[in-house]
């Protein structure tokens, strides 16, 4: 199964820590699926075959590496498997809701892979006003609109 989510979705985490996944994105994740610390200050689930590919990937990283073993730790020790309730929501970790800022008001990000979590305020803040010339840089890595 090979997911591509996109789209914006707003929502709240209540007082216990629970969020509603909408349902465009629980049918793409799956029953079960991993949710850990991403980069810039967001939540980020993966579907299980997303999650076993980033295994991979970090597994093959050298062991004598400490950047290598620095990201390793980021990803893997605040992973957790997530299950939807009858609701639909997960029940969010308390360090991870406190690694993204997570209080009430939260952006659901589908972003190709995997499934951004965001503060509403930080997401606020990620749009960059120079994105024409962070395009126009990614024609170096082969990226073209």
């Amino acid at each position: 199964m090979n997911n591509m989510f996109m789209g914006e979705y707003n929502h709240t985490i209540d007082a216990k820590g629970r969020l509603i996944i909408p349902a465009k994105l629980r049918e793409g994740l799956g029953d079960t699926f991993v949710v850990t610390k991403g980069l810039d200050g967001c939540l980020a689930a993966y579907t299980a075959q997303s999650w076993e590919k980033l295994q991979e990937k970090l597994a093959a990283l050298p062991e004598f590496s400490k950047e290598a073993r620095a990201v390793k730790r980021f990803y893997l020790a605040g992973a957790f498997t997530a299950e939807f309730d009858k609701q639909g929501r997960i029940l969010l970790p308390a360090n991870l809701r406190e690694h993204a800022g997570l209080i009430k008001d939260v952006v659901l990000v589908g972003v190709g892979d995997k499934v951004e979590i965001w503060s509403a305020e930080k997401w606020r803040d990620t749009a960059p006003e120079n994105i024409d010339s962070i395009a126009e840089s990614l024609s170096g890595l082969g990226f073209s609109l």
